[in-house]
Formats: C-alpha cells, sequence, structure tokens
C-alpha cells in the first residue's frame, strides 16, 4: 500500500504494524504535510464483527478525549479500494520509541525513572478514569507506551497510546463483554470478561515489573496468582511493596483507583505498604497474639508423623550401645576404667541430643516474645526452656529480613534449593523463623509472619539477595 491515497488527502508511507484484519500506517497528510497515523480495519476472511465493535468504540472514545500525552482524533472514513475495503481511523502521529523498543535496544531504567513513568501514566489514568463515563484502556503494556527524548532529568516525555481495547463502563452495562488485552498484563478479573478502572493499575504494574526485571510478567514465576518478581528487580523495599499492591491479584486488596496509586506512590508509607495482603494461612497452627504493646508468635509441636519412627528407633539403638559400652567399661578395674568412660561423654551428648530432638518433634514448641523491654526466642521443652540467641534489648532492634525460598549453585554447579528464611537482626544477634535449622519451613507462614513482624515493629522488609 506504500504510495496510495487514501480518502484523496493521506499518501501511505510505511507500514508500522499488521495483525488479523488490521493494518497501522505511517501517512503524510497531502492538505497540511504533516505525518499521521492511520488505523485501517480491513473486511478480509478473518474478519470478525467483535472487531467493528471496537473500532468504532475506539473513534468514538479518542474523538471526545483531550490529553496532551494521548493521540488525537482527525478523521474516521471508510475505505473502498479495489484491493482493501474497510474503514479507517486517523490520528496524530508522535514521534518517539515504544517502551518495547526501547528496551529491546538495550536500555535500562533506573528506580527513579521506572517512578516517573508510572507517575506520567496514572495522571493519565486520573484523566481518563474520572471521565464520564469512565473510560478504562484495558491493554496497558510496554508496546502501547510511547517514551520522548531524555531532557536533562527528565525520562522523557510518557504517551498512552493504542485504544482499540478500550471500554467505557457504559458501553459494559448496555453491551455485551469481549475479553480483549494481552497475557501476562491482564488481571484475573479480566479473563472473565469484567473490567474496572483497577484493571488499568494490574496492567501498568506489570508494565513496570517489565521495566525492572526486563522480562515479561508472563516468562516470571507465580505464586497464588502473584508475580513474583522481587528476587530479580534491584528496588527499595517502598517501591517494591507499592508495585505489589499494584498487582495483587484480589481486586479488593488492589489499589482501587489511580489517583490512589498516585498518592501512595508519591508518599510511600512509613511501614510495609501491602501488610493487609498476606493473611494467615489456612490450616496453620502458629499462634500470634497482640496484647498491647506486646507480641508473642507460638509455634506449636509437629506432632506425631512417620518420619520420626527412624529417629526414634535410632536413638533407642544408640543409647542402648553406649549404656552397654559405659557399663562395659566402668567394670573395668580402677583406674583403667575412667579413660574408658570418658571416652563414651560424646557419644552420650549425641544420643541424649536425639532423644531430646524426638521429644521435641512430640512435644516442644518455638515462642518468640517481644515487650517495650526485650525480645526473646526460646525453644521449650515440658519445664525446660532454652534460649537461642539469649534475650535482647527491644530497642536495639535493626533489621527483619525475609528471603523467599529461591536455588543457589555448589561449587560443582548443581542447583540446590534453600528454604525461605526470616531472620529478626538485633545487633549482631540474628533471632530466625526460618531458612536452615530455623523453626518454620512453610514459606507461606513465614511471608505472612514477616508482614506481621513489620507492621508492629514499623521496620521495611529486606532483601539481601536484591540488595
Amino acid at each position: 500500500m506504500i504510495g496510495e491515497i487514501l480518502s484523496d488527502r493521506y499518501e501511505v508511507q510505511q507500514l508500522l504494524g499488521k495483525k488479523a484484519g488490521r493494518r497501522t500506517l505511517l501517512a503524510r497528510d497531502l492538505q497540511t504535510q504533516e505525518l499521521v497515523v492511520i488505523k485501517l480495519l480491513s473486511f478480509s476472511s478473518d474478519f470478525e464483527w467483535d472487531s467493528l465493535k471496537l473500532f468504532e468504540r475506539e473513534a468514538e472514545t479518542l474523538k471526545n478525549l483531550a490529553h496532551p500525552l494521548i493521540p488525537r482524533y482527525l478523521k474516521y472514513f471508510e475505505v473502498n479500494l479495489p484491493t482493501i475495503k474497510g474503514f479507517a481511523l486517523v490520528q496524530t502521529y508522535i514521534p518517539a520509541q515504544t517502551l518495547e523498543q526501547c528496551l529491546q535496544t538495550g536500555r535500562t531504567f533506573t528506580e527513579a525513572e521506572v517512578k516517573q513513568i508510572a507517575k506520567a501514566l496514572l495522571e493519565i489514568l486520573v484523566y481518563l478514569h474520572e471521565l464520564h463515563p469512565p473510560v478504562i484502556h484495558r491493554d496497558i503494556k510496554p508496546s502501547n507506551i510511547l517514551l520522548g527524548e531524555r531532557s536533562g532529568n527528565s525520562v522523557g516525555q510518557v504517551y498512552l497510546v493504542d485504544f482499540g481495547s478500550v471500554q467505557t463502563v457504559l458501553a459494559s452495562e448496555t453491551g455485551t463483554r469481549t475479553v480483549v488485552g494481552t497475557y501476562g498484563y491482564m488481571p484475573p478479573e479480566q479473563f472473565g470478561g469484567r473490567t474496572v478502572a483497577a484493571s488499568d493499575l494490574y496492567s501498568l504494574g506489570a508494565t513496570l515489573i517489565y521495566l525492572v526485571t526486563g522480562t515479561h510478567p508472563a516468562d516470571l514465576p507465580q505464586k497464588d496468582f502473584r508475580i513474583q518478581f522481587e528476587q530479580v528487580a534491584n528496588l527499595s523495599p517502598s517501591f517494591s511493596n507499592w508495585l505489589k499492591w499494584m498487582i495483587e491479584p484480589s481486586l479488593e486488596r488492589r489499589l482501587s483507583s489511580a489517583s490512589a496509586a498516585l498518592a501512595a506512590l508519591e508518599k510511600p508509607q512509613p511501614t510495609n505498604l501491602p501488610t493487609f495482603v498476606v493473611g494467615k494461612p489456612d490450616g496453620s497452627k502458629i499462634q500470634l497474639t497482640r496484647n498491647g504493646d506486646s507480641l508473642e508468635i507460638i509455634v506449636p509441636s509437629a506432632g506425631f508423623d512417620p518420619s520420626i519412627i527412624f529417629t526414634g528407633l535410632f536413638a533407642i539403638v544408640w543409647n542402648s550401645f553406649i549404656l552397654f559400652w559405659t557399663i562395659g567399661a566402668l567394670s573395668a578395674p580402677f583406674p583403667v576404667n575412667i579413660p574408658f568412660a570418658l571416652f563414651s561423654l560424646p557419644f552420650w551428648g549425641a544420643g541424649l541430643m536425639m532423644v531430646y530432638k524426638f521429644l521435641f518433634h512430640l512435644f516442644g514448641r518455638i515462642c518468640l516474645r517481644l515487650n517495650p523491654e526485650q525480645i526473646a526466642l526460646t525453644w521449650e521443652l515440658f519445664t525446660w526452656k532454652f534460649y537461642r540467641p539469649r534475650a535482647s534489648s527491644r530497642q536495639s532492634i535493626n533489621k527483619l529480613v525475609y528471603i523467599p525460598k529461591h536455588f543457589t549453585k555448589d561449587s560443582e554447579g548443581t542447583r540446590i534449593a534453600v528454604p525461605a528464611q526470616l531472620d529478626i537482626w538485633v545487633g549482631v544477634k540474628k533471632y530466625q523463623l526460618g531458612g536452615i535449622g530455623g523453626a518454620i519451613k512453610s514459606e507461606a507462614e513465614l511471608e505472612w509472619l514477616a508482614h506481621e513482624l513489620s507492621d508492629w515493629l514499623g521496620l521495611p522488609i529486606t532483601n539481601p539477595i536484591r540488595s
């Protein structure tokens, strides 16, 4: 189509994009000599009436928009050429690269730059969502965001384009719902055809995650439908928490409006934003009690399970052998029997430790207690109480570290799973609740306790893997 003139006015210069039944063209307006973008919907063999409905809605929506960072509607007309028949939408041309193109050419973005992009897009969404009726874009992604040239400390002008999936609240209430969007950037509710203003926030959050990780959200791991991006993004805790709030799968827990998201971005809370996101996992037996200015976490015994049978039997055999050895050693003539008896002491220590572990598995519990004066972590069995480590001053607590389950490689290159870990640091002392040797193995329980402790202590959750 290069060189063809549409509507006796627009000379096609270049094909910008093409997909089923649609083409995006760069053309020159022969009347004004300005470049314009023409979106063309053709009646091809794969034409669908839903496509025409969305195309007409896009044209009608653009006609009613007036924002400097959104393409301006110029004209809508029918195309009736020997080679192509359909409809054309003409809009202003913005000479800028998409975020997708920026990343593909090797450009990277600092956290400050990503926040600038987030702020600019949220301001556009505030405008769209506060229209009457509200306009929901439904397809925010890196290829639908343009970025102008850098200027001083500015990342560049940010534009939101391609309203081909747009929905107005009025349209959704009076007509059938069409599922549109891009996998990886669509919130769960959009798969069911339901879209609200907060759906655009999810898509924006997923787009920002792509900028900070360089990986499409669909290619990142998920847990409970939530994108797990923290381990591959070097972000401050406050911005990481804000992104989690944006991509919360549950509508009830996600930021509800662009203005609220903008306010939270500009004035981050002193404690973790998503403390409400993580609740006590179903089936957890851990007891958490807040009483005024005190907090107590009790991890009950694991109880009986088949895995401890071997431990119990081995402890019986081991201690029986050591008893037999000791009796035999003591029955030797004095003083020859003394060295042999002393030789058995380390083995008695190992045997008693086995018995302790067996009984603790059945009847013990672990308690973390914090009050205005101190923090204490104890392992308790019957009337015995062991501090690990000793109690410390509450005022000396300086760091809360949560490391999700991840993988590492040993010296031979073998991939090894490292369990989730939750540590409270008091100076150089570490109070450990998870990880190798920790009391809690469940990642869901550790994540819940991390957010509870962060909220109660007023400390951000840090992850040394990202820093």
